[in-house]
């Protein structure tokens, strides 16, 4: 690299660092609007190998720009605040008196019944097409969204390969009550198989932390199938419960949830991931405000299974650590924002960007 554009280079490094490190100490919002008139303005194009070079470190910097504005942006902190939830029961008794296929079902739907009925609770009313779509549909809570909550088009999706669709259906003592089709495709990978703003609501429960390659392509096209302020409900293990704490501290398991791979011999090896990447709650919104989503609630639950971990608690009591937000399983609600400015690729999820 010929020396002046060394200089150069470093000359902007400098004012950069320098204008990063004011505005995180003043948090002064209008170092904004300076880093964009920085990368902006014209330079004088001494060589092919300087145009090249500032070229980028305009990338750099426009990279850098969005990190600041995530550290600088105002933004209220979420308070862990759990929602009125006045069809709680009504939901659980239905999701009991559904048949199940086998009593491995029926324990299963029994263990993770809270976790059903509060995710369900916190659906709103329908109120423009009626139409929602459940990512990941077991048919566990997919028929309670037309059967309690009143939605008349309930639609299913599944991993699977694009194009297949499977028919569905729901009984209590034998009955019919409910039918669906399944639509099957890769979550990450896939266009999905919908139009523009399909869905007044979306359900990700239980995938995100499976997601191996492309966790934000889930994100945007849910944000792309859903209407205008269309909400997407997005559960997930938390990485940072006292559970996690704990297993650290005594280093007695993985800090995850759950760790384990599927069975390479079952009967789902090819369709069943095991958790490929259990997320923070910070994470968790960041990526989802980088998918154009304002978040409306977030809060924590115990899982069932696991104790209460009082004194982890209390150490970070005492440590003046955050004790909100340490349940083992999040709950997040979110709103489609028209217009919002997207980040495809987020730093902290993204190696290089």
């Amino acid at each position: 690299m010929p020396v002046f554009v060394g200089n150069k280079l470093r000359q902007h490094r400098v004012i950069y660092h320098e204008c990063y490190r004011t505005a995180t100490v003043s948090e002064s919002v209008p170092f904004h609007g300076f880093l964009s008139q920085l990368v902006q303005q014209p330079h004088s194009s001494g060589s092919t190998s300087y145009n090249q070079s500032f070229s980028m470190l305009k990338d750099t910097l426009r990279r850098a720009a969005w990190h600041v504005y995530q550290r600088l942006s105002p933004q209220a902190p979420i308070a862990e605040t759990l929602p009125p939830m006045p069809r709680y029961d009504e939901i659980c008794d239905f999701l009991r008196s559904l048949d199940m296929p086998d009593e491995g079902n029926r324990n299963y739907l029994n263990i993770h019944l809270d976790r059903f009925a509060v995710t369900l609770s916190l659906v709103p009313p329908p109120q423009r097409s009626g139409r929602v779509l459940e990512l990941g549909a077991y048919m566990q809570m997919t028929p309670a969204l037309q059967c309690v909550l009143g939605y008349t088009g309930v639609r299913g999706a599944y991993y699977g390969p694009i194009g297949r669709s499977d028919q569905k259906q729901s009984t209590v003592n034998g009955k019919v009550v409910f039918e669906c089709n399944v639509d099957l495709f890769d979550a990450e990978k896939d266009r999905y198989p919908y139009d523009d703003s399909s869905f007044e609501c979306v359900l990700a429960c239980e995938i995100f932390e499976h997601l191996l390659h492309d966790p934000m392509h889930l994100l945007l096209e849910c944000r792309r199938i859903l209407d205008d302020h269309g909400t997407l409900i997005l559960t997930t293990p938390n990485i940072a419960s006292v559970t996690a704490v704990a297993r650290v501290l005594e280093m007695s398991e993985n800090p995850q949830l759950y760790s384990k791979y599927a069975d390479p011999r079952g009967e789902y090896a090819d369709t069943e991931f095991g958790h490929m990447r259990e997320y923070m709650p910070h994470e968790l919104t960041d990526a989802l405000r980088a998918a154009g989503f304002e978040v409306q609630c977030l809060f924590t639950k115990n899982a069932p299974g696991y104790h209460s971990q009082e004194w982890v608690l209390e150490i970070l009591r005492t440590l003046k650590y955050p004790t909100q937000l340490r349940g083992e399983q999040m709950y997040c609600v979110v709103q489609k924002v028209p217009g919002a400015q997207v980040v495809r690729y987020p730093g902290f999820l993204y190696e290089g960007c």
